[in-house]
């Protein structure tokens, strides 16, 4: 069957389960071919594991969830934090333009991943660096929306801090029970309904690192302790950024 037919039929499903879409977001989707990102089943609505570095590819579902949450606008000036294998930054791309699409992710077999899939896609002007999600993309902003594809208790002040006057940041708020939030002025404007997602990760977290990092988030206390602490504190020193 055409890739355009099953896109159609994607879509239609999405709505009949969802409800009506932002016009802007169901005609994105109609339009990304999914298939450039996703090889496994890429019209199925169900997520997928990403074999090499253990993440998860989102549902079509989430990603219309997280979407029409975020309502992006033409010519918004967008971040995505866990840029995946490319497609959210893509179906945002066909509604703000490529060049106005930033997107991070902290391991880089992904970036460069999405790179590619974006550029044979169509939407080569979407910029992909890797970063701590948490550190944001300071360069390129200030940010009329932040959209971050990972959980956290709170969001982060950092990222808060890039979003222009009157921006918003869309994220799945929460560890173990995790709510879909759009935050505007520091406060929680609006709530979506539950969802779940991995933790965002720290530097020393990502698949392929040389020790798990425990210094930001699981154990503190073990920086103090010397050899005590066992191995993962002490990789603050190492250079991530020429790590492959």
């Amino acid at each position: 069957m055409d890739n355009s037919v099953l896109r159609e039929d994607m879509v239609d499903g999405l709505e009949q389960s969802l409800g009506p879409l932002p016009e802007a977001v169901g005609l994105a989707l109609r339009s990304v071919p999914r298939h450039e990102f996703v090889t496994d089943s890429p019209y199925q609505n169900r997520p997928t594991e990403h074999r090499e570095t253990n993440t998860t590819i989102l549902s079509p579902t989430t990603v219309a969830r997280l979407l029409a949450a975020f309502d992006p606008q033409p010519e918004d000036n967008v971040l995505v934090v866990g840029a995946g294998v490319g497609y959210t930054a893509a179906v945002l791309a066909e509604i703000v333009g490529d060049s106005r699409v930033h997107a991070v992710d902290i391991t880089r077999r992904l970036v460069y991943e999405a790179r590619e899939n974006l550029q044979r896609a169509g939407y080569g002007g979407v910029l992909v660096d890797c970063r701590d999600g948490a550190d944001g993309l300071a360069e390129y902003a200030p940010f009329d929306g932040i959209l971050v594809e990972a959980s956290a208790v709170e969001p982060p002040r950092t990222l808060l801090a890039q979003l222009e006057d009157g921006g918003r940041l869309v994220m799945p708020k929460g560890v173990g029970e995790q709510t879909l939030v759009a935050i505007e002025d520091g406060d929680v404007a609006e709530t979506f309904g539950p969802l779940s997602f991995k933790p965002l990760l720290v530097d020393g977290e990502q698949t392929g690192s040389i020790v798990r990092n425990r210094t930001r988030r699981e154990d503190p206390e073990y920086e103090g302790r010397g050899w005590h602490a066992g191995h993962g504190w002490e990789q603050e020193w190492i250079d991530w950024e020429t790590r492959q």
